[in-house]
C-alpha cells in the first residue's frame, strides 16, 4: 500500500514538473526579455534655430497700433541686428527647405526596425507642391544615437544622403552635418547643439563648412541663458570681414542691444527698447 502511494505521488510530481517546463518553453512572452524601443529623435530645436524675434511677432509689429514697422533711422540698432539674423534665416529656411521639412515631418510617423537593428522612419512630405520621400535611419548603442536622412524626388534623384547626425543618450548635446543639395553634394552647414533641462537653457550653432569657400568658418550662434538682463543672444561671425555681430535681448520685453565694430565704428553696445526704437544703453 505504501509502495502504491509513493508511486502515485512520484508520478504526480513528475507531471507537475513537466507541465511547468512546457508552459515556460512555449509561453509567448518572457517577462525577463527587455522591450526593444527605437531611439528618440532629437527635438526640432536641435535642427532649426529660432529666428522669430527678428522676423515676426512683436519684433515686427508695433504694440500700440499693431501696424508693421519699417526699419528707419530710429531703428538702426534693431534693424542692423535683424538684417544679420535675416541673412542666416534665408540660408536655412530657403537653402535647406527640403531637409528641414523632412526633419519636422519625421515626428508624425512611427519607425520600423530593420534586420540589421537600425530603425527606419519612411514617409512622403511636400515642399512648395513638390512631393519627396524621406527615409530616416536611426540606430542606438551605449554611447548614443546616430542618424542618416536619405531623400528622394521622383525622376530627379534617389536616396540622396542629405544629412547625418549623432546625439548622446540623454539628448543633452549632439551634431548634424548637412550637404548642400543633390546637384552639389558637398558639405554645407555643420550644426552643434546643447540642451540643459535643469535650467531650461539651450544653444545651437550653424557653421559654414563649404570646402574652400570664402565664408568657410563663418557662423551664427544662438542661445538662451538665465541672465536677468538679457536672456537670449546671437553671436554672428562674418568670415569675409573677420567681424563679429553680437546681439543680446530680452525674450519677454524684446528690448536689446547690438555690438558690431565694422558697422558702428566702435566697440560699444547700441540699444533699442521694447518698441524697437533706438535708445541710450542703460
Amino acid at each position: 500500500m505504501k509502495t502504491t502511494s509513493r508511486k502515485f505521488y512520484t508520478l504526480l510530481l513528475l507531471s507537475l514538473v513537466s507541465i511547468a517546463i512546457l508552459i515556460f518553453a512555449c509561453g509567448e512572452d518572457n517577462p525577463t526579455e527587455p522591450e526593444v524601443q527605437p531611439p528618440q529623435i532629437p527635438p526640432v530645436s536641435t535642427f532649426l534655430m529660432d529666428f522669430d524675434d527678428f522676423t515676426t511677432g512683436k519684433s515686427m509689429t508695433s504694440p500700440a497700433d499693431n501696424a508693421p514697422h519699417n526699419i528707419t533711422l530710429s531703428q538702426d540698432n534693431w534693424g542692423w541686428a535683424a538684417l544679420n539674423v535675416g541673412i542666416w534665416n534665408i540660408i536655412i529656411t530657403v537653402g535647406l527647405a527640403v531637409p528641414a521639412a523632412a526633419f519636422v515631418e519625421s515626428f508624425a510617423h512611427q519607425p520600423q526596425q530593420q534586420s540589421g537593428g537600425a530603425w527606419l522612419w519612411s514617409y512622403d512630405f511636400t515642399v512648395e507642391e513638390d512631393t519627396y520621400t524621406a527615409e530616416l535611419y536611426g540606430s542606438i548603442d551605449t554611447d548614443g544615437t546616430y542618424w542618416e536622412m536619405y531623400i528622394s524626388k521622383q525622376e530627379h534623384y534617389e536616396d540622396f544622403l542629405w544629412y547625418t547626425g549623432e546625439a548622446d543618450l540623454f539628448l543633452t548635446e549632439g551634431t548634424w552635418t548637412l550637404n548642400k543639395d543633390p546637384d552639389y553634394p558637398i558639405p554645407f552647414v555643420g550644426i552643434v547643439w546643447h540642451c540643459n533641462v535643469q535650467d531650461s537653457t539651450a544653444d545651437i550653432k550653424y557653421t559654414n563648412i563649404v570646402p574652400g569657400g570664402p565664408e568657410n568658418g563663418g557662423y551664427i550662434f544662438y542661445g538662451t541663458t538665465t541672465d536677468t538682463l538679457y536672456d537670449a543672444f546671437y553671436d554672428i561671425y562674418n568670415k569675409g570681414y573677420e567681424n563679429h555681430t553680437d546681439i543680446e535681448w530680452d525674450l519677454t520685453t524684446k528690448d536689446g542691444r547690438v555690438k558690431d565694430e565694422h558697422h558702428f565704428g566702435d566697440e560699444q553696445w547700441h540699444c533699442w527698447d521694447g518698441d524697437l526704437q533706438d535708445i541710450e544703453c542703460p
